[in-house]
């Protein structure tokens, strides 16, 4: 017997959710804190997510690198149809700071980035895959962020990146929704149930054809801002590595769920896996293949118009 639609869509949503909790649950409860100077999590979420993109069916470079007595890795995955070239990058930080599970400081994003690659499969678009270390302090803002190695490396030996979409505590959802003061009125809604795009002027079109393939899942909430000057005036909206290519002149977004103006948790040890919102991360795996199809429609347009490289 062959499912109809609306089975076919449960049977894909439960796929979904069973992967996520299976990522979260290593991460965030077998594993636990992932700080860059105490104990062996970091290096154990490595393996981790090493494993995870080979099973995938990704190739995995190991981009190493020394910070202070230790070996610490960004780990940056392909798919088999995506060349050397300029491509699009999904990324993640997977460290956390001391003292805590980090199940939406970014166990979260990290899932959700491991179970879109194993679902895309051949993307339609040439996309790399990255997990980052050492977003957290006290190597954040750093030449040490792994991100910003990672931006280093990429200018001075290539490839270029057309877009990063770097997904930043996506797992929690609130009753109420705080802003910095100069968003407080600007129209944005007061439950803290949507998932936030959030680019620089020069990411605009990016975030377009982004924030359109999230939109396509009419199940996820999704808001957007754009912020000039790199985020400066408004630095919340700076912290993550999405930064690091801002900072590079390269197009790139922040998706997060508004760490912490949304979650008490932010930082602390309560920041478990039981917190977050399944279904919420379960509906941004569904809208990021979309927004993976509006990349390849956005490729389309610039060879139409004789375009070619960064957006």
């Amino acid at each position: 017997m062959t499912p109809n639609r609306d089975q076919a869509r449960s049977l894909s949503e439960r796929e979904i959710r069973d992967r996520l909790r299976h990522h979260l649950n290593a991460l965030a409860v077998e594993i636990g804190p992932r700080p860059a100077l105490v104990g062996h999590g970091l290096l154990e979420a490595e393996r981790y997510i090493r494993a995870a993109f080979t099973d995938a069916g990704l190739a995995v470079e190991d981009q190493a690198y020394e910070y202070f007595d230790r070996r610490v890795a960004n780990l940056i995955a392909t798919p088999a149809n995506s060349g050397p070239g300029p491509s699009y990058l999904i990324g993640a930080h997977y460290d956390s700071v001391p003292g805590t599970p980090g199940a939406d400081d970014n166990a979260s994003a990290v899932a959700v980035m491991l179970t879109l690659a194993e679902r895309l499969g051949r993307p339609p678009v040439p996309l790399r895959f990255a997990a980052f270390t050492l977003e957290e302090p006290p190597a954040f803002m750093t030449r040490d962020q792994g991100s910003r190695v990672f931006v280093r490396r990429a200018k001075r030996h290539g490839p270029p990146v057309k877009g990063a979409i770097v997904l930043e505590m996506v797992g929690y959802t609130a009753a109420r929704q705080d802003y910095p003061f100069f968003l407080r009125w600007a129209g944005y809604p007061a439950r803290g149930d949507f998932i936030g795009v959030i680019a620089n002027w020069r990411s605009r079109p990016l975030a377009r054809a982004v924030a359109r393939g999230l939109k396509r899942n009419e199940e996820l909430p999704v808001e957007t801002l754009s912020v000039p000057l790199n985020g400066w005036p408004l630095p919340a909206t700076r912290l993550s590595d999405h930064a690091s290519f801002w900072d590079a002149g390269w197009p790139a977004l922040m998706i997060t769920d508004t760490a912490f103006m949304r979650n008490p948790h932010y930082h602390r040890a309560s920041d478990r896996i039981e917190t977050l919102d399944f279904d919420f991360m379960t509906e941004l795996v569904k809208g990021l293949e979309f927004a993976v199809e509006e990349l390849a429609r956005l490729e389309e347009l610039y060879d139409r118009r004789g375009k070619t490289g960064k957006l």
